[in-house]
């Protein structure tokens, strides 16, 4: 059965930006399965990367695209404080530097330097643990895409007075950037260690939720990713994605 989806959005935008945002696939992907001629929009095969969809209008992959999406490779890393996910700044370190010989666990071969592996979902500059890169547009969309419940784990270390009423406000009732957030999981497991199980990625959200009830963050360390877990992976080492992984996160996402 072909790809297919819908764009809800109010204003219209460029189709590789979309595609790119929704978990479909890196924005160099749209732009190369659109020169070959593998994507459409309401039935009509586009050939230009800046075409803009609109509200109502429906996108369909080729077979041939899903199935070049899916012959991508997914990786895990343990990422260090002090790297960012995606593309940085001019004095900010990518994540992806970290993919060498020397810091691979198991079997694989290190990707080409030019290889096109965004990151599938974000994890701040100053948090650590699981990252996950992909050129895998099918796990990009269980990820990250917009029908999305995969939720993620994470262990956070606060400095402040940790009650029962803001334990309570954190797992439902707080709003960001004039949004409802949606329910979350947050548990004490020490005096200041807490867990916190979100189903949505807001920028810096645990750290901004947290400032709402007068908590510091100090530290903070994402450890599963639906059935994915951080486990032993060493901080700055990575490793491929097993079969086993990928089948079991697209399961969880179905």
């Amino acid at each position: 059965m072909a790809f297919t989806r819908t764009y809800d959005g109010d204003e219209p935008i460029r189709l590789n930006k979309w595609m790119g945002q929704t978990g479909v696939c890196s924005r160099r992907e749209a732009d190369a399965l659109i020169s070959q001629g593998l994507v459409s929009i309401d039935g009509t095969v586009v050939t230009d990367a800046g075409r803009k969809i609109e509200a109502g209008q429906t996108l369909t992959l080729a077979d041939q695209a899903t199935q070049a999406l899916a012959a991508g490779v997914t990786i895990l890393i343990h990422k260090p404080i002090g790297y960012v996910s995606g593309q940085p700044e001019p004095d900010k370190i990518p994540a992806v530097r970290l993919l060498t010989e020397a810091n691979r666990v198991g079997d694989g071969e290190v990707p080409a330097a030019d290889a096109s592996l965004p990151p599938i979902g974000r994890l701040d500059e100053d948090s650590r643990g699981l990252l996950l890169l992909s050129s895998d547009g099918v796990v990009a969309k269980a990820v990250i895409g917009p029908d999305s419940d995969l939720d993620k784990e994470y262990l956070v270390r606060v400095v402040g007075d940790v009650t029962e009423k803001k334990l309570k406000i954190l797992r439902h009732g707080l709003m960001l950037d004039g949004r409802q957030l949606r329910p979350a999981y947050v548990s004490r497991m020490e005096t200041f260690r807490l867990k916190f199980i979100l189903r949505e990625g807001r920028n810096r959200q645990i750290r901004r939720m947290c400032e709402m009830v007068d908590l510091e963050v100090i530290d903070l360390i994402r450890v599963r990713i639906g059935p994915i877990r951080l486990d032993n992976l060493p901080e700055g080492k990575w490793r491929m994605a097993t079969a086993e992984e990928r089948a079991a996160l697209l399961g969880q996402s179905a």
